[in-house]
């Protein structure tokens, strides 16, 4: 069994797979000064863009993690997710208040996902 890692640095890898399940590294927002809505199309978007690289999309994602740093946030972090997620696809999940790294961050999400020829 060999594992294959994504855009991989001395810290973290963005990905790693192994047998056709891919793990993504908790992503944050790119624009620190967006309200949750905005930060959270932010790090969904970067997730299209790892899952695509990786073989997979957002409808073979098995579990995700959101991370929200506060939990009053939770609907304006659920009107991006709600537009994102495809019907009748959307992957078990658990939503969590956290202190995340950078103060600026009002969102982080992990997740697992499957590529697509595995199915």
């Amino acid at each position: 069994m060999s594992i294959k890692f994504y855009e991989s640095g001395n810290r973290l890898a963005e990905a790693t797979i192994v047998n056709g399940l891919i793990f993504l590294a908790g992503q944050v927002p790119t624009n620190e000064d967006a309200d949750i809505t905005a930060q959270t199309a932010n790090v969904l978007a970067q997730i299209d863009t790892i899952l695509e690289a990786c073989g997979s999309d957002k409808q073979h994602i098995c579990e995700a993690v959101i991370y929200l740093s506060n939990m009053q946030e939770y609907e304006g972090m659920n009107q991006a997710w709600d537009s994102w997620v495809t019907p009748g696809r959307a992957p078990a999940r658990a939503c969590i208040q956290a202190a995340l790294a950078n103060s600026n961050w009002k969102v982080e999400i992990k997740l697992t996902a499957v590529q697509k020829e595995i199915l």
